[in-house]
Order: C-alpha cells, then sequence, then structure tokens
C-alpha cells in the first residue's frame, strides 16, 4: 500500500479526481440555482397574470406568502416582498433570457439590480461583468453606486490607430474615463508620491477598481537606460491582454509632457522586458483633470498605444476649504481605538 500512495501516477489520479468532484459540485450548485430563480419567474408570472385578469391585490399576495410559507415550512423566499419581487423579475426578463444568462447569477443579486439599475442594457452590464469578475452582492453594489457603466471603455486613448482592430475594442473596454479612490483619505493637494504610497497600502481596493485581470509587478520599477536610472509609477500585467501596462500618477492637470514621458517608458519596457510572446505594452496616465482636446492633439501621433483617464477622491468632491475640516482615515482608526481602550477600562473597573 505504501509503495502504491508513493507513486506519481496514484497522486496524478487523485488530484484529476479532486478537480472532477469540484467541477462537479459547481456545476450542481450552479444548477440548482437557476432552477430556483426559473421557479421564482414562474411564480412571479403567475402573479403577474392573475392580476392582470382578476385583479389581485396586495391583500391576495400577502395570503399566498402565509400559505407558501406554512406549507413549506423548510424554505426560504416565500415572503410578501420577495412575491413582489419575483413578479418583477417576471416583468423585467423572459423565461428565455433567464435561461442563458440571469440564472448564473444568485437570486439576491437580481434583487439588487431590480432595485438600483433602471435600465435594461445596464442591468445586463452588471451580469455579464458579475458573472466575468465572480462579484459578491456587497461589491456589486459597490460597481453600481460608482457608475461603473457610465465609466467603462471612456478613457481618452489612442487605441483604434495604434492596435489592430480585433484588439482595439477590448483593449479600450477594460480602461475607464474615471477611477473612484474614494477609499483613500487624501485632499486635493497631495503629492504623488503619497498618492503611489496609498494606493499601495490600498491595493486589494485599486486591485479591484482596476478590474479583472491585473496583476501587480511593482511600484517605482526601475529601468536603467543608457546608463541613467529611470522608475515608472507603477508596472502592472494583465493576463487577458497578455500585455505590460504602464501607470503613470499625476496630481493635477495633464500636460502634453506626460504623453511624452509615458511614451519613452513604453518603449523602454518593450525593449528590455517585453517577451516576444507578449502584446505592445500599453500605458495610462492617471491624473486629477485633462482637457479632451488637449488629449486628443498629445495622443493623434503617438504610434504607441496609451491613454489618459481621470481619478478622484472622496475629498475633491466636498466645497471648497472642507477637505481639511474632516478626520483622515488613521484619525478615524485613533479615534475608534481610544473608545474602545476606555470602555475596556470601564469595564476592568466594574468588575
Amino acid at each position: 500500500m505504501s509503495s502504491l500512495i508513493n507513486n506519481k501516477d496514484y497522486f496524478e489520479v487523485l488530484k484529476t479526481l479532486k478537480t472532477e468532484i469540484k467541477n462537479a459540485r459547481l456545476r450542481a450548485h450552479l444548477a440548482v440555482n437557476k432552477e430556483l430563480i426559473l421557479l421564482y419567474w414562474r411564480i412571479g408570472n403567475e402573479i403577474l397574470e392573475r392580476q392582470d385578469k382578476f385583479g389581485w391585490g396586495s391583500k391576495i399576495i400577502e395570503q399566498l406568502s402565509c400559505d407558501l410559507k406554512h406549507e413549506f415550512p423548510d424554505m426560504k423566499g416565500f415572503s410578501t416582498a420577495n412575491l413582489h419581487n419575483m413578479r418583477r423579475l417576471a416583468t423585467l426578463y423572459s423565461d428565455g433570457f433567464l435561461q442563458q444568462v440571469a440564472g448564473e447569477l444568485p437570486w439576491y443579486h437580481h434583487v439588487v439590480l431590480m432595485e438600483r439599475v433602471k435600465t435594461p442594457e445596464e442591468r445586463v452590464f452588471y451580469m455579464q461583468k458579475t458573472i466575468e469578475n465572480g462579484w459578491s452582492r456587497n461589491v456589486l453594489i459597490l460597481q453600481i453606486d460608482s457608475k461603473l457603466y457610465e465609466r467603462q471603455g471612456r478613457a481618452l486613448t489612442n487605441f483604434k490607430q495604434t492596435l489592430p482592430k480585433e484588439t482595439s475594442d477590448l483593449v479600450q473596454e477594460i480602461f475607464k474615463s474615471d477611477y473612484n479612490f474614494d477609499f483613500l483619505s487624501l485632499g486635493q493637494n497631495i503629492h504623488e508620491s503619497r498618492l503611489e504610497k496609498s494606493l499601495i497600502l490600498h491595493l486589494r481596493d485599486f486591485l479591484l477598481e482596476l478590474g479583472t485581470g491585473f496583476a501587480f509587478l511593482g511600484t517605482q520599477y526601475k529601468l536603467v537606460v543608457g546608463g541613467d536610472d529611470f522608475f515608472i509609477d507603477m508596472l502592472f500585467y494583465h493576463a487577458r491582454l497578455r500585455c505590460y501596462v504602464v501607470f503613470e500618477l499625476k496630481t493635477g492637470k495633464f500636460i502634453p509632457e506626460h504623453a511624452g514621458k509615458l511614451s519613452f517608458y513604453l518603449t523602454a519596457i518593450d525593449r528590455q522586458v517585453k517577451l516576444p510572446d507578449d502584446n505592445p505594452t500599453i500605458g495610462l496616465v492617471l491624473c486629477q483633470s485633462a482637457n479632451e482636446i488637449v488629449v486628443e492633439y498629445a495622443l493623434s501621433e503617438n504610434q504607441q498605444p496609451m491613454g489618459v483617464s481621470k481619478y478622484r477622491t472622496m475629498t475633491q468632491d466636498l466645497p471648497k476649504g472642507m477637505e481639511g475640516a474632516l478626520p483622515t482615515q488613521e484619525q478615524f482608526k485613533h479615534f475608534f481605538h481610544t473608545i474602545q481602550s476606555d470602555e475596556d477600562e470601564v469595564v476592568k473597573t466594574s468588575a
């Protein structure tokens, strides 16, 4: 038996079986979820038809809720509010659409979409992004509240002129016109080094805001060109695009010189770091504001794929002079730590 267990073939079989079991469990879970969503749609459709034919009102739906909960005490989801959500589901989607796309989402993701998203196009967008990225309900809410639909794919770029048609649309879709850095406790008058350090400290939030596929490779990434040292603010690799992505962080307004510096970095990465199978390196200037015409002029004749996007922090939306009146995240942490320490001292004294 010991010789069998130590056999390489045995461990390969074991690994294969584990993968098969996990995949089967996942398929079973997805199948059960889809059946539940379709069941809710059928219940909602029945209510919808009865309302149209017989004028069912809220009282009948309340009674239906009580009877279903009595008949199926082991099942959750038959509250009056949830029955109204099922009716709304049947109003918004066809049975076929649920079979194809929407059935892959958990029920309470649908509730979020029905409550917070008004147009069919936006709902389909958030459904697809949730499926692609595996967003939890809380992450989905965060993305909706940050107006991802309005920002996605709208960065100012020269991708159409510098990349093949079959890839330019995909690359364009990945970058946003505005990046939401509300998770940073920063004012408007900040130094680029502090912005960079804050993003590193909140790297998980930063990667979530960038979107799926980005792998962080380093900050102040060192390049030696002609014996001189140069440092890229942030370097990433994008798994889906199969290319390096350079981010240059700028506080203040975009100026044409930013594009020139970024172009230099793209050339250096392509010549010194990029492998033969990698696609051309892409660059993005992240700044606080940008004049679209100036950006268009700066990028139009450049033969390297690059773009310009804006970022904002919570304090940028405050009235002028108010950002300094708010405590920083560190001050908040110190404040609550002090309160907790005082409470612990009171408990000790009372004891």
